[in-house]
């Protein structure tokens, strides 16, 4: 399965208005420094000390946002 991965401060800056809210992402243990993983899906993973949990999901044109933020492409 393909991911980007990045930040915690650069999911808060893709996530819309109507997804995820900086207080859901703090309340699922989310930092700035946390390291979170998107697949192709929308599917939000947050690293934890012995595996990935998933937290939420994206919705609607969020590729080409993940793409635009982070530079990277689908891995």
């Amino acid at each position: 399965m393909a991911f980007i991965e990045m930040t915690g401060a650069t999911l808060e800056r893709i996530v819309a208005d109507d997804e995820l809210h900086h207080d859901d992402l703090a309340t699922a243990g989310v930092r700035s420094d946390s390291i979170v993983r998107v697949n192709r899906q929308g599917d939000i993973e947050v690293r934890r000390p012995a595996g990935w949990d998933v937290i939420g999901g994206l919705l609607g044109e969020f590729d080409h946002r993940i793409r635009r933020e982070t530079g990277l492409d689908w891995a």
